[in-house]
């Protein structure tokens, strides 16, 4: 009682409280994160091993079965690890428990490869350790083209100065260009003209090496000035390489140029990237877990203009598959739900009370009871997403309830004669402790989110925080601003009730109102009461009728299914394509070319954005950032994104999972997560569940089988040939019977 005494006696405090929430909630709301999740901070670190030319056996056997032996003893805190192994490339995902300081992982893990490289194939270079977290998903690909450039220039341009200007955006990330040709000097030696000046190749690669190093000169003092010695140990362009010495033969130099063609040309692709059927490139726009989304793509498209206007001619620049526009309308969904629940429950009140006064006194509780929320979520760390919101929008019919029943006793108590203060500070007395243990008990049902771990503690936790907060901040407002409202505007409602013909046409309407609204109340009030009556003389039927209505509820169960999370229909599909084993990437993408002929078939043009094909392993670092499922140059992954008024995804995609497999025979199709929702509750993996298959003597083959196996670290891969025989892996077909196959995978 003495806060609703102290809120009565001190007007201008309590106002000027109001407005503070007011302003600080607004400053909050407007300096929040704004994205579709809460950061799910679990720790990881990813590993990336890399050398050319070793295959996928060798690198699981040399590389990462050392380096997982290495760290599960010298690093702290790990949980479990995850390893892939490709030819030329190892990834290790090492997960760490809860709680564990990832600067610290990570500078272990940096030390201890660095030991385990004299254990290595020589000439190994130290692994890309970068941090992980199913937060760093990409938000939009920033994509490069143009019909007169080649694709080894504009792979440059975007690894090496469209990447440098994106990296000054906060909360942005990007790693090397997808797509393209890695450029190289290339050296084609003729061995005719080798041989005929009794040269070896080897004699190449030595000068090659000593005469490309970079050696320091020094100043050198010549009377009062000093001069910066250059030497030309190293070339500085490609044209000068044609001018380094081999050997001099019968007293004349032979120079690179007399047995070799040098040109700047581009190392072997082994990456293709196809937009809308053309080749091109992309840059994969991702955001740091404490990052915004709607702020990392906003400043990407507005560097865009500055970074397209120093661009090499010809070269156009372009965002494609933008998810902020998925997270925008998320959250503005949830935003408008909320709003109009705000606007029903105030109607709700203006029809039970009858008073407009009363409908504003509860009504004002709303926005500052939410604000308040912000303001403590805001304060706790957390962010703008559509499980805050909902949390807020899931509160709205209940922040009402402290003010709706404090506002209702103060009318009852001031009907039976009493003074307005005085039905006031008695009917905030008469209700407090049952609207305490109401407010508690509602914010108590939260409490076991405390409990949960894993992923669900990062999902759950700012819902049950955003709920609890707006509970108590509505059970204070409806101790200290309500009844100070009350006593403000109530004073008006008698006089208008004194006075109705003098009030004008407005207030007997008004009145008209109150009368049909009291005949509806006492009408609803007597139809109650009559099946109140006959409910209780009828009471076998109705225990009856509510246990077969539990039962068949408890039935539906085994129906209904169950899910971690809705889905979502974002217009976006990724098709993962693999050819059969041994495919060269040239004939991937032929056969590439032709699915997306078949996807244009299935989906009408008017539905379809764009189409983009990813063929191949990209740069290996890459795989760090954004995980895929390609293992070689028979792989590809097809996005397709719909245009925002289209059909169910789902339809698309059961239609595309009929009409693709009998066109492809040999090929394989399935559908990978492609919206930024599915992506991180995937945390990064292609598929929800992630079923192993351990190795159990599956690196064997068939005696007739002219090809290698594709095997990955410790687990089998999905499919093995013999010939053209195999189909899939364990099974074996009548047409090869070899006793060297082991079905144990």
């Amino acid at each position: 009682m003495w806060i609703v005494r102290l809120a009565l006696r001190r007007p201008y405090t309590i106002a000027v409280m109001a407005l503070l929430i007011l302003v600080l909630g607004t400053l909050s709301l407007a300096r929040m994160v704004v994205d579709i999740f809460p950061a799910i901070d679990i720790p990881v670190v990813a590993v990336v091993w890399s050398y050319q030319g070793l295959s996928a056996e060798d690198m699981e056997r040399r590389v990462v079965l050392i380096s997982e032996r290495a760290y599960s003893t010298t690093v702290n805190g790990i949980e479990r690890i995850e390893s892939q192994s490709i030819p030329g490339v190892g990834v290790m995902k090492v997960y760490f428990q809860p709680g564990t300081e990832i600067g610290a992982a990570i500078a272990q893990i940096g030390a201890v490869s660095s030991t385990v490289l004299r254990l290595t194939p020589p000439g190994m270079q130290p692994p890309a350790i970068i941090q992980f977290n199913a937060s760093n998903v990409p938000v939009a690909q920033l994509t490069a083209s143009s019909p007169t450039l080649p694709e080894e220039k504009i792979f440059d341009y975007g690894l090496n100065f469209i990447r440098v200007r994106l990296f000054t955006i906060p909360g942005l990330s990007t790693p090397a260009p997808f797509g393209g040709k890695s450029r190289q000097v290339s050296i084609d030696i003729d061995l005719d003209a080798l041989a005929a000046k009794g040269l070896s190749p080897a004699d190449v690669v030595a000068a090659l090496q000593a005469s490309n190093v970079i050696v320091p000169a020094g100043q050198a003092r010549v009377g009062s000035t000093e001069y910066n010695v250059l030497l030309n140990s190293s070339p500085a362009s490609v044209p000068e390489f044609a001018r380094i010495p081999l050997r001099v033969v019968a007293g004349a130099s032979v120079l690179l140029g007399d047995v070799a063609r040098v040109s700047d040309g581009y190392a072997e692709q082994t990456n293709i990237v196809r937009v809308n059927g053309k080749r091109a490139t992309y840059l994969a726009i991702l955001k740091h877990a404490d990052a915004s989304t709607l702020a990392v793509v906003d400043a990407t498209r507005q560097a865009l203009p500055a970074i397209a206007a120093v661009a090499p001619q010809g070269l156009e620049l372009k965002i494609d598959f933008d998810q902020s526009l998925f997270v925008r309308a998320a959250i503005s969904g949830v935003v408008r739900e909320a709003i109009l629940a705000s606007i029903l429950v105030s109607l709700m009140i203006f029809v039970f009370l009858g008073s407009w006064r009363s409908m504003v006194i509860v009504s004002t509780s709303i926005p500052l009871t939410i604000f308040t929320a912000f303001l403590g979520l805001k304060f706790t760390g957390q962010t703008i997403n559509i499980m805050t919101l909902g949390g807020l929008a899931l509160a709205i019919g209940m922040l009402v309830d402290d003010a709706t029943v404090a506002i209702e006793n103060i009318h009852r108590n001031h009907d039976l004669g009493k003074p307005l203060t005085v039905a006031i500070l008695d009917g905030a007395q008469q209700v407090a402790i049952p609207a305490i243990v109401a407010t508690l008990a509602i914010c108590i049902v939260f409490f076991p989110v405390a409990l949960l771990y894993g992923p669900a503690k990062y999902l759950f936790t700012p819902l049950a925080l955003a709920v609890v907060f707006a509970m108590l901040a509505s059970y204070v407002l409806s101790r200290t601003l309500v009844p100070l409202l009350a006593r403000r505007l109530m004073p008006g409602e008698e006089r208008a009730a004194a006075a109705p013909a003098a009030s004008g046409s407005l207030a007997r309407v008004a009145a008209a109102f109150q009368r049909k609204r009291d005949e509806l109340w006492n009408r609803l009030q007597e139809g109650y009461g009559r099946a109140l009556e006959t409910v209780l003389a009828h009471r076998r039927f109705t225990v009856t009728a509510a246990l077969v209505l539990a039962l068949s509820g408890a039935g539906l169960l085994g129906v209904v299914g169950t899910d971690f999370f809705p889905a979502v229909d974002a217009g976006l599909m990724k098709l993962h394509f693999r050819a059969p084993p041994g495919t060269r990437i040239e004939q991937t993408e032929r056969l590439v070319q032709a699915v997306e002929e078949r996807i244009q078939q299935v989906i009408p043009p008017q539905e379809l954005e764009t189409i983009n094909d990813m063929i191949g392993v990209p740069t290996f670092y890459n795989l760090a950032f954004v995980p895929t499922d390609n293992i070689g140059e028979m792989d590809a992954e097809i996005l397709i994104a719909l245009k925002r008024r289209h059909h169910p995804t789902a339809r698309y995609m059961r239609q595309l999972r009929q009409a693709l497999p009998p066109a492809f025979p040999g090929s394989s199709f399935y559908f990978q997560a492609a919206d930024i929702v599915t992506q991180v509750l995937n945390f990064g993996v292609s598929a929800p569940v992630d079923v192993p298959t351990w190795r159990a003597g599956c690196a064997t083959r068939c005696a007739r089988c002219p090809g290698r196996w594709t095997s990955t670290s410790r687990r089998c891969s999905t499919i093995r040939r013999c010939g053209s025989r195999w189909i899939g892996c364990g099974r074996r077909s009548s047409g090869c019977r070899s006793a060297t196959w082991r079905t144990a995978c």
